[in-house]
């Protein structure tokens, strides 16, 4: 089976213009997510797929292999499809430039998922909630999911709501919560077929993408992982990870 992990870069981020030449330890950030990436054995190839030829330059600079693709393209994942359309592959991995972190092990974990289920049209991983700051926390997007590991939701809220213990903070002591870990893979047919269908109201209501393929009907794979992922969508996320990874080398030292 061959595999290929796409990266998508957008060069004018609304909270954080410019963010994939952010620099992170003296390297920018889409090298970081780069080198993460190919440090995982199961993909053929890697590959940077962006809108913008200063993103573009900067791949090259670290000799990383990168593709232009138009600036009109609504979405990451449009982004994606359109680099893979001339590419012999089976999986297509979306891994997000702004994942500086991610595991190559998760990656791995993702694409040995096709091989095992060939049902399996999308997959994406998911991490058990334990603080209940997370629980809580608007911005995470938390997933239920069926006896076959099938997504039957993602949302912003909370869910389930558990109504027969009323306070909201005791809630992790009753009941498993996950998270939805922002990366997907994707079987490369279903992904071109996926940038066809129109956006559906769930998907605009909650502004989470992968809702339109269960609303269409599809479903989603969902794999748990102990891994988590640590996204970069503001400077002053840059400057703590910026800082966590100098005390880190300063421990090291």
């Amino acid at each position: 089976m061959i595999a290929v992990c796409v990266i998508p870069a957008r060069y004018g981020s609304t909270r954080f213009p410019g963010k994939p030449l952010a620099k992170i330890q003296g390297k920018p950030m889409i090298q970081w997510v780069y080198q993460q990436a190919k440090t995982a054995t199961r993909f053929q190839k890697v590959l940077v797929a962006t809108d913008d030829p200063r993103i573009e330059q900067a791949v090259k600079d670290f000799g990383g292999e990168v593709c232009l693709t138009p600036s009109e393209l609504p979405s990451g994942t449009d982004r994606v499809a359109r680099a893979v359309q001339q590419l012999e592959a089976d999986v297509v991995v979306n891994l997000q430039g702004d994942e500086p972190l991610v595991e190559p092990a998760l990656l791995d974990q993702l694409v040995e998922v096709f091989e095992k289920r060939p049902e399996v049209l999308v997959a994406t991983p998911i991490k058990k909630i334990f603080k209940i700051e997370d629980l809580l926390n608007p911005n995470l997007v938390r997933v239920v999911k069926d006896k076959q590991n099938f997504a039957l939701y993602f949302t912003r809220s909370v869910i389930p709501y558990l109504r027969d213990v009323p306070r909201q903070r005791d809630w992790l002591q009753y009941f498993s919560f996950y998270k939805h870990v922002g990366i997907y893979a994707y079987r490369k047919k279903f992904l071109l077929q996926l940038t066809q269908l129109p956006q559906t109201e769930l998907e605009k209501a909650e502004k989470l993408e992968q809702l339109r393929i269960l609303e269409h009907g599809f479903k989603i794979y969902t794999i748990e992982t102990e891994y988590d992922s640590i996204s970069v969508d503001t400077p002053g996320e840059l400057e703590q990870l910026n800082q966590k990874l100098k005390n880190q080398t300063k421990g090291r030292s």
